[in-house]
């Protein structure tokens, strides 16, 4: 086995191979348990493997780490993993901590602030927290950061009660880069002391992709840990749809006051799609659709399913209505499908390329029958009209999906845990 000292910040999300050189995950952090007279152990990896479920791989299955890249014998239990006492996560929970380095030369204490950690191999084998990246606090008044050192896990005192609350600082730039199902699972493992601060430090837009990708009860513990005032910034910039089936799971008083706390705009488009019957196309959809004239080009029709904003699903054809082009829009003419756009000149006009095929479905309609129609046309989203035969919506297909998976699907493995 390989006897490199590596940081955990560096192997963070690095492959996790077999001996055949396939990839069978990604590490995700690294468990290790705390010892009174000696370094802490490392016990083993937590490892992401296909289809987002997190397994414990114990570090005596690990053969190597090395290169930015670990191997193991390739046995894998893929029971999802549990955390269980005593025992602590390298990165969500050591990165941040205050520490207190030993004195030297007579002098007192310092405090400092774990940056990193490295784990080595010794002699016999045994994995062990050998050194921290520690960071002293600025000398003086000034502001900014103080020095940074490494240093021998025996020049450090163990963490008492008083050192204060971790940074969660440190933390939160290692999940920034996280998709939002990712960042959703992380945050829901983080002990409850650890996770308050973190969501201080998380931007409003990044805490409302991981809502999106919660379950209602996950949703609802998340909230109450947030202020009200904030947690009406958050459902502003989720999408209207997830923030309506938010608003609706909570008490009616705390619904009421959160969409009082609301920019009036966006608190408008939840509103009305509170109006609906949760299982049919209007409190499915999405009141945000891209909407364009039928004289607007296909070039303005690409360059609006270009913008990073729009969902890939939303992004999959825009919409054609007479004025006004916001929903409730003026009268619904038809669909164009990017594709479609793709394979003509950037001059024509919308009006020449709407789908006669695809008719809208009314707002009514069940949930039932707009899965129908999605699969039927095999198609990604539907429009979705009132009797006025105004556009209001849009469902797409994640939104089907939703509705229709048991409300327990982001957790259908949890009753399984570690031997």
């Amino acid at each position: 086995m390989s006897s490199s000292r590596v940081f955990v910040g560096r192997l963070a999300g690095r492959g996790v191979f077999d001996p055949v050189g396939d990839q069978i995950g990604k590490v995700r952090d690294v468990l290790v348990v705390y010892r009174a007279q000696a370094a802490p152990r490392v016990v083993g990896l937590i490892v992401e493997i296909p289809g987002k479920r997190r397994v414990f791989v114990p570090i005596s299955r690990v053969t190597s780490i090395a290169s930015g890249q670990v191997i193991t014998t390739g046995l894998i239990n893929i029971r999802r993993f549990e955390q269980r006492r005593g025992e602590t996560r390298m990165i969500a929970e050591m990165i941040g901590m205050r520490v207190d380095l030993a004195a030297s030369e007579g002098g007192a204490p310092a405090r400092a602030t774990v940056e990193d950690a490295a784990i080595e191999r010794t002699r016999a084998g045994e994995w062990i927290v050998s050194e921290l990246f520690v960071r002293l606090p600025k000398a003086g008044a000034g502001f900014g950061r103080g020095p940074a050192r490494t240093v021998h896990w025996s020049q450090v005192e163990r963490p008492s009660e008083d050192t204060g609350p971790q940074s969660a600082e440190l933390l939160v730039q290692t999940l920034v880069d996280l998709k939002p199902a990712d960042l959703a699972a992380t945050l829901l493992e983080l002990p409850k002391a650890r996770m308050v601060p973190v969501l201080d430090e998380l931007a409003d837009d990044r805490v409302a992709d991981a809502l999106e990708e919660m379950s209602e009860t996950d949703q609802i513990d998340i909230l109450a840990l947030i202020p009200a005032a904030r947690t009406a910034d958050v459902l502003d910039r989720m999408e209207p749809d997830d923030a309506a089936d938010l608003i609706s799971a909570l008490p009616a008083a705390q619904g009421a006051e959160l969409l009082d706390l609301m920019e009036p705009e966006e608190a408008e488009d939840v509103r009305r799609l509170l109006e609906y019957e949760f299982d049919t196309a209007g409190g499915l959809m999405s009141p945000t659709p891209i909407v364009l004239a039928a004289e607007a080009s296909v070039a303005e029709g690409l360059a609006m399913i270009r913008r990073a904003e729009i969902p890939p699903a939303m992004a999959s054809a825009v919409y054609v209505t007479h004025p006004p082009y916001e929903t409730p829009s003026g009268e619904y003419l038809g669909m164009v499908h990017f594709q479609r756009m793709l394979r003509f000149p950037p001059h024509e006009r919308l009006s020449a390329l709407l789908d006669a095929e695809i008719e809208a479905v009314p707002v009514t309609a069940s949930a039932a029958e707009v899965s129908r129609r999605l699969a039927s046309y095999d198609l990604v989203a539907l429009p979705v009209v009132d009797d006025q035969d105004r556009l209001v919506g849009v469902v797409t297909v994640d939104d089907v999906l939703d509705h229709l998976l048991p409300d327990d699907w982001r957790h259908a493995d949890s009753e399984e845990g570690r031997a």
